[in-house]
């Protein structure tokens, strides 16, 4: 498990989670974007927007689900993540 946070992209996404929930769901919510509109006809300037648009749904509904993350704001990501992570080990072996 160790190994696999020493991995860069990782680190930043514990580093950022909401940057990086923001980053996830945007590309999410376009690649459906693109897979239902693809036989509309829509011009450029009307993608432009709707790919916008779903930058901007996406941040909001990350920062609205972050309201809930207030008190765990102070704790850094990646220390609780090792911690679970070894207790969860502890646990499977018995220990």
């Amino acid at each position: 498990m160790n190994a696999l946070i020493a991995l860069p992209p990782v680190r930043w996404v514990l580093k950022h989670p909401r940057l990086s929930a923001w980053t996830f769901l945007s590309v999410g919510m376009i690649v459906l974007l693109f897979i239902e509109a693809r036989d509309v006809g829509l011009l450029p300037g009307q993608w432009f927007a709707l790919v916008v648009a779903c930058i901007l749904v996406a941040g909001i509904c990350i920062w609205i689900v972050s309201w809930e993350d207030g008190d765990e704001e102070d704790e850094p990501a990646a220390p609780k993540l090792v911690e679970s992570a070894a207790e969860s080990a502890d646990k499977r072996s018995g220990s």
